[in-house]
């Protein structure tokens, strides 16, 4: 939580110099480099702590209800921008200004939490061979967000010519749709189990892959433009999916010191194939098509679907057991 409360203020930090200290655009990047780093560095201690306050039973369940409140506050966001926009008249610098005060309020929240006390010495980063599986959802995670975060939206525009407008839309409908979809999800990860649900995410994910990257060639019509809409906003609800990892991560962890740091290697692990996605993405695009970009993403999910079906969590905990009884 402390490390969270530093996070939150080298955000605010870059939110409030991209709104009130950027005379040069040298100084635009700086401040986006800033708040990004901020913004990485909380990425792993959110589900951290979104499982610490939850009952051993019902992790699956708070983290959906965490991501719920999430997603109200980005339609919240949304309409604001929207609104402020269109009729109030707002500037860039007032939004960046107002983002800045959001994260403010959210260290006073952090402040105010009071953190689980540990004396084992915590690691930066922590590999066990153990978590193997962990880090491969997590690698496979990576390159099929980063197809659909850098391509995505240029299918969108390139193929379909549409304008930005769209995206506000489809944004809009996509996190409204993610306040229920993932307080749902929560409550099916408990249930279910999280082999369940990252075995359908990736079967839909394949499904999304090709119509996204075929649409147009199925002889629909005038309805492929919906049906890659439609393909969009399933994707950015499927995003969700990955508490899956985090509550597996949970059931399997030798203590729970292992959590923050693993959760840390897993996101390190995401963004080095991240980075490389796009390059060899935009290479396959410019050679054979955006179609072949979408259906090398529906391979990955294919991957991932066989990733899923090794989840066992029950023979994972009994090998815990047996190990710390010696047996």
């Amino acid at each position: 939580m402390r490390i969270a409360l530093v996070a939150g203020l080298v955000l605010s930090l870059g939110l409030f110099g991209q709104g009130l200290l950027s005379p040069t655009f040298s100084w635009v990047v700086i401040w986006m480099i800033t708040w990004s780093i901020g913004s990485h560095l909380y990425m792993p201690l959110e589900s951290s702590i979104g499982v610490s306050l939850s009952k051993p039973a019902e992790v699956g369940k708070r983290l959906g209800q965490l991501g719920a409140v999430k997603t109200a506050a980005s339609v919240l966001g949304f309409l604001l921008v929207w609104v402020g926009f269109r009729y109030l008249h707002m500037t860039y610098k007032l939004i960046f200004t107002l983002a800045g005060l959001s994260v403010l309020a959210a260290c006073v929240c952090l402040l105010m939490m009071q953190p689980r006390k540990s004396t084992v010495k915590r690691q930066r980063f922590l590999f066990k061979r153990k978590y193997l599986l962990f880090y491969w959802l997590n690698v496979l995670f990576g390159a099929r967000k980063q197809v659909f975060l850098t391509f995505g939206p240029w299918v969108l525009i390139k193929i379909f010519h549409q304008p930005a407008t769209t995206f506000a839309l489809l944004g809009i409908v996509g996190t409204i749709a993610g306040i229920a979809f993932r307080a749902l999800l929560g409550k099916a990860i408990d249930k279910f189990g999280e082999r369940t649900v990252i075995t359908w995410e990736s079967g839909m994910l394949v499904i999304v892959c090709l119509c996204y990257g075929f649409a147009r060639d199925i002889g629909a019509g005038s309805l492929a433009i919906w049906l890659v809409f439609g393909s969009y906003i399933a994707d950015q609800l499927l995003f969700a999916c990955n508490m899956a990892r985090a509550t597996y991560l949970n059931k399997i962890v030798d203590s729970p010191d292992d959590m923050t740091p693993t959760l840390s290697m897993g996101v390190t692990i995401d963004h080095l194939v991240s980075m490389t996605v796009p390059f060899f993405g935009g290479l396959v695009w410019a050679k054979f098509g955006f179609q072949y970009v979408f259906l090398l993403a529906a391979a990955i999910a294919l991957l991932n679907l066989l990733a899923a079906l090794r989840i066992n969590v029950h023979k994972v905990a009994a090998a815990t057991v047996q190990s710390s009884t010696g047996a």
